[in-house]
């Protein structure tokens, strides 16, 4: 079997690039040179031809929006339709869950309907396409259900075919397959897409087979139906599952229907021009059209286009009219009126079933900069579009928790104001107090989240494992409480540090700032998790005054005030306020280490290392107070030092260790070095990679071409 190269002719393919390989064979992207089109060809190593054919077969007997189609037959390879999409992932929100899940069950029933079995269904088989569309994948282990012959859908003699996380019972027994073997990898799958883990998992593969066949999946986060539903395809007996992939595809989509008569919709009117000067209508026109923009990026919101909303303007046609007309469930309108240099907007939310006004606002601005202004009042008003249209039924009543659950929150808070692992265990332990005694207390799951994302920063345990115990908290808060800010935010801090997903983590910011009062915790939460990691000092500073407003006295909100300080460029204002913070938090070792780097920065040098060991000697165990002073150590000459103080840190391995070692070799010059730790404190998902690397010592290795790439590889904006 030849080795394929980039720009090899097979027939009228031209091979691009490899997309992968494993155990049966490759896949190499490709252009058909007679269609001008990209395509996917894979070819099975010989010992595998038995399978190509059956591959082949399988992918020609069907048509179906949601299967990967197959073009052509080679000797030795298959040509399929290139699809550019990722593989599900989890965990998502329940409603797009339900979406793909939905695509998923339709392409199994249209497979099944041809007695095709496909034996190997996992997130990795599974793409989704940038707009929404499932794409199910690799029918090389699929089988035709053939009833005359009962040892048709048998795995090979003394082999178990499939991916062992996925597999139903049956077929890790190597037992006669069904449906409903397929059925079951649905719901391990659908399983991980909600809750962002396996059903059945393990270190090994042999661990995952036994879990399938003895154990139960840990109960789902998720809507008791749909949680329900998800167990039944996990029924170790296929007769206790769905029977067919066509009562699955019902069930869901009975499931996905909402109790109004429209999904979330809106179509936004041109705002009417009341300065008595036509000259001034292109900006009502340009604000209603930025605010179309700005809602047609929030997720599950249908938004009528321009063209079509703007269809009515000057006519003077009832909204409830114009909805039926355009099959929306909310109207948007408003109007603008000039005068002088001051601007005045006010906005309607509007209910198309009886008219009703659900939201108003009026907006007061100086007219100094009309794209500024048109932002800013988009941004507004779609933030608190992204509530109203999710919010709780009018006139339900926000939960007040027993007393004895809020005297354990208020436990908890205390507990968590000190970092030492022992404090946060009391925190944590008083929180799920807090839980037990009032399980609807929405503010406790969501406080127990921000607890666990704490932990992750100051090396008490790793992210993780805490991470996606802080998203489950949060996730359980929304269910109890749809628009507590608490818990968007603290979805928005998991989306940007642990997910590197940074557009989710503004939606979610979004969400959690719609309203005042805005909680300092929300404010804190926006400035160190999101505002800063994006170079955006200045905005992430001003979050934190302002939370700090109304809780002059919180540490972390202290500690970030300083921080944000020090990247605008601010360095005596930094100064006064650490130092200030070094004199009330004498026993913490964070202040002096934000007090080394000011120095170091400002080139004090031997003021930096004297309040480095400061740090280390209030926190020995904490690697990164250690490698800090072991970096500062380095440029003043005293590598022996430096190098004593690295040998004790715990194995590097150790949660936290990477992410300090990158530190020490950026101060130190090593970049090579630094970028080999720095890789490793990502695999990590260490919060702390995100957010220091942005400090004015470390940006000589963001300069460097290997920062750079792993600055890319968060998905993060390069830096100046």
């Amino acid at each position: 079997m030849s080795a394929w190269a980039p720009a090899l002719q097979l027939g009228p393919y031209v091979l691009l690039a490899p997309i992968g390989s494993g155990g049966m064979g490759e896949v190499w992207k490709a252009r058909d040179t007679r269609l001008d089109r990209i395509v996917a060809i894979k070819r099975l190593k010989s010992n595998h031809n038995e399978r190509f054919e059956q591959e082949a077969r399988a992918i020609a007997a069907l048509n179906h929006p949601n299967i990967c189609q197959i073009y052509d037959v080679g000797p030795d390879y298959l040509v399929l339709e290139f699809v550019e999409g990722s593989p599900v992932r989890g965990p998502l929100p329940q409603e797009q869950a339900l979406r793909l899940a939905i695509q998923m069950a339709g392409a199994l029933e249209a497979a099944h309907r041809k007695g095709i079995v496909h034996r190997d269904l996992k997130p990795a088989n599974i793409l989704v396409t940038g707009e929404g569309t499932v794409k199910l994948l690799d029918f090389g282990l699929a089988k035709l259900v053939a009833p005359s012959d009962s040892d048709a859908t048998r795995t090979l003699e003394g082999a178990v075919m499939g991916t062992a996380a996925y597999m139903s019972p049956e077929q890790a027994e190597g037992k006669l397959l069904d449906e409903r073997s397929d059925i079951f990898s649905f719901g391990a799958v659908l399983y991980e897409m909600l809750s962002g883990t396996q059903a059945f998992g393990g270190p090994s593969a042999a661990h995952a087979i036994s879990s399938i066949l003895r154990d139960e999946p840990r109960k789902l986060q998720a809507a008791p139906v749909l949680a329900s539903m998800v167990m039944r395809c996990l029924r170790k007996a296929p007769a206790a599952r769905f029977q067919t992939a066509a009562e699955l595809k019902a069930a869901l989509e009975q499931q996905a229907v909402k109790p109004t008569t429209l999904p979330p919709s809106i179509a936004v009117l041109p705002f009417a021009n009341m300065s008595g000067d036509i000259d001034n209508e292109y900006f009502s026109d340009g604000l209603a059209e930025e605010i179309i923009n700005a809602l047609a990026q929030i997720p599950g919101l249908k938004v009528i286009a321009r063209t079509s909303a703007f269809a009515f303007k000057g006519k003077n046609e009832d909204v409830r009219r114009i909805a039926e007309t355009l099959g929306v469930a909310h109207i948007l309108e408003g109007s603008v009126r000039r005068a002088g240099s001051r601007i005045r907007v006010t906005a309607q939310l509007i209910a198309a079933l009886d008219g009703s006004h659900l939201w108003s606002e009026r907006y007061d601005r100086e007219l100094a900069d009309v794209f500024a202004i048109q932002d800013e009042i988009a941004q507004a008003i779609a933030g608190i579009l992204r509530v109203k249209l999710s919010a709780e039924p009018a006139g339900r009543r926000r939960h007040t928790p027993s007393l004895p659950a809020y005297e354990a929150l208020l436990k908890a808070r205390h507990d968590s104001l000190n970092y030492a692992p022992e404090a946060s265990a009391r925190s944590r332990m008083h929180y799920e107090e807090a839980i037990a005694l009032d399980p609807e207390f929405a503010l406790a799951h969501a406080e127990l989240g921000i607890q666990f994302l704490t932990q992750a920063i100051p090396s008490i345990a790793p992210a993780r494992e805490v991470m996606p115990l802080a998203r489950a908290a949060a996730l359980r808060a929304l269910e109890l409480d749809p628009s507590l800010p608490e818990a968007h935010a603290l979805l928005g801090a998991v989306a940007g540090l642990f997910e590197y997903d940074w557009k989710e983590a503004e939606r979610r910011f979004l969400l959690a700032l719609a309203h005042e009062p805005v909680a300092p915790s929300v404010r804190f939460l926006y400035a160190g998790s999101y505002l800063q990691p994006l170079g955006k000092a200045h905005e992430a500073a001003a979050e934190n005054e302002r939370g700090l407003q109304d809780d002059p006295f919180s540490f972390g909100g202290r500690i970030q005030l300083a921080g944000s300080l020090l990247l605008t460029g601010r360095f005596a204002d930094a100064e006064r306020e650490t130092r200030k913070d070094i004199i009330t938090y004498e026993s913490a070792y964070q202040p002096p280490v934000f007090l080394a780097f000011i120095c170091a920065v400002q080139g004090r040098l031997a003021e930096a290392v004297a309040s480095a060991e400061k740090a280390h000697e209030l926190a020995p165990w904490h690697s990164h107070p250690s490698a800090m002073l072991a970096g500062l150590l380095v440029r003043a000459g005293d590598r022996p030092r430096a190098e004593a103080l690295i040998h004790k840190l715990p194995p590097p391995q150790t949660y936290g260790v990477p992410s300090a070692l990158t530190f020490f070799h950026i101060l130190s010059g090593d970049f090579g070095s630094a970028a080999e730790w720095c890789e490793r404190a990502i695999e990590q998902r260490d919060p702390r990679i995100v957010i220091g690397l942005r400090h004015p010592l470390f940006a000589p290795f963001l300069a460097d071409p290997r920062g750079r790439a792993l600055w890319r590889k968060m998905n993060l904006p390069e830096t100046g």
